[in-house]
């Protein structure tokens, strides 16, 4: 018995011995392809290298380090050239020999992506995309597996789905106010084309009326004629979809006016935390899609450390592309690299369909069949909380409060507002 204990013992000293004479492991080596001069592009790189750094602190993935490359694919920056965001991943799966890929998809209607998950599969990387939501790019994954089995959207959700919570997001407003009469305010674009043609097909059969529809150049700030155009159609709900810093000066508007409707729809600029401060305030009762991350609403255990942790390293609250690069990397594909214990490729895409993790952003992240994110079922009237939630925020003094969906509500003690201002609230059909 002695004897065979020296010899275990013999043997596990030459195994340190050994294992110690090895060189280190290399880092896992995360690529970050983005605008890097744009907004998003570095928010989506803070992301990143908050996730590493925070990683790193607690040793590791797989007895490895993490380290975050990057490089500027011009992607935001029209006239959007091909050539540059090609050559820039095409650097970063060779030259930098990342292991993996984020990026934000590309400016809208460019195809890059498209490009971008030809690359990735070419040199078989597994390649996330953020802030894009057409559904041609999970369709890939559905019509050529084989192929495309390299690429997962982790943020935001697809424009079908999008499409859908719209209506369901509508739904509830009426339920609120018992209003029908909607004005569709749109920048135009291919993928918001589509969220159009899908509500003038589905909200008359729910029971409303669309009394303005109009579409408006990317890059406008004056709404003074669409405003006056949405008074004089008697609009009670003002559906927009606008981009970029375009909704300052529509918020400011809306409120100079007094318009006698409420606003209700997608507003990019409204869910930054300085909003208020942009709009002087002006943005009170406007609602919005939104994160709990920038809200400081805790709707998982992660949410507020997440935005903690970013504000402590950043000195700002995070935006959704922030957010969408820190919840892939420190939640999604991390836990699935520790469950598959390895970062080879195929054992990668396989944990990472089996993927069901809580996130700033979901109780239970999950990955469709197609590599989309799983928002509920699917269904207007049935989303699964559990799941990525498309929750509606709204400005009340200078807070940002969920409105959507109503349980979120009720567990946060909120209740819809209303401008302060009259309009068709004061009537007594309200419910």
């Amino acid at each position: 018995m002695i004897v065979i204990v020296i010899g275990a013992l013999a043997v596990s000293a030459g195994y340190v011995i050994w294992r110690i004479s090895l060189p280190p492991l290399e880092n896992i080596r995360i690529g970050v392809c983005a605008d890097l001069d744009m907004f998003a592009g570095r928010e989506a790189l803070q992301g990143a290298i908050l996730a590493a750094e925070q990683t790193n602190a607690e040793g590791g993935i797989l007895g490895r380090n993490v380290t975050i490359v990057s490089e500027d694919d011009d992607s935001e920056t029209q006239p959007y050239d091909i050539a540059v965001a090609t050559n820039a991943l095409t650097k970063l799966t060779t030259v930098e020999n990342a292991d993996f890929i984020i990026a934000n998809g590309g400016g809208g209607g460019t195809g890059i992506t498209f490009i971008y998950q030809d690359i990735c599969s070419e040199h078989k990387k597994i390649l996330f995309t953020l802030y894009r939501s057409p559904d041609e790019y999970t369709q890939r994954v559905v019509d050529d597996y084989e192929k495309y089995r390299y690429y997962f959207r982790t943020n935001p959700t697809n424009q079908t789905t999008i499409s859908e919570g719209m209506i369901g997001d509508i739904l509830t407003v009426r339920n609120y106010t018992g209003f029908t009469k909607i004005a569709l305010l749109f920048q135009d674009g291919t993928s918001t084309r589509q969220i159009v043609s899908d509500l003038n097909e589905s909200l008359p059969r729910l029971g409303f009326q669309i009394v303005y529809n109009k579409l408006f150049a990317y890059g406008t700030v004056d709404f003074a004629s669409y405003l006056a155009a949405i008074e004089e159609a008697g609009t009670e709900i003002l559906v927009p979809y606008i981009g970029g810093q375009g909704g300052v000066s529509f918020v400011k508007e809306w409120y100079d006016r007094q318009s006698p409707c409420i606003v209700w729809g997608v507003i990019l600029a409204a869910q930054d935390a300085d909003f208020w401060q942009l709009t002087q305030g002006k943005c009170d009762s406007v609602s919005f899609p939104g994160y709990p991350v920038v809200s400081g609403y805790p709707l998982t255990g992660k949410t507020l450390p997440t935005r903690e942790a970013y504000i402590a390293r950043w000195g700002k609250v995070p935006t959704i592309a922030a957010i969408g690069a820190y919840d892939t990397l420190r939640f999604i594909l991390f836990d699935a690299l520790r469950r598959a214990g390895t970062t080879e490729t195929e054992s990668v895409i396989k944990a990472l369909e089996e993927t069901d993790v809580e996130t700033s952003s979901a109780r239970h992240f999950v990955f469709t069949s197609s590599h989309d994110v799983l928002v509920g079922s699917g269904s207007v009237n049935n989303l699964a909380e559990d799941y990525t939630v498309m929750c509606i925020f709204q400005w009340q003094n200078g807070t940002q409060v969920p409105v959507k969906p109503e349980s979120i509500m009720e567990e946060a003690g909120a209740t819809y507002k209303y401008p302060q201002w009259n309009g068709p609230w004061d009537t007594s059909h309200i419910p």
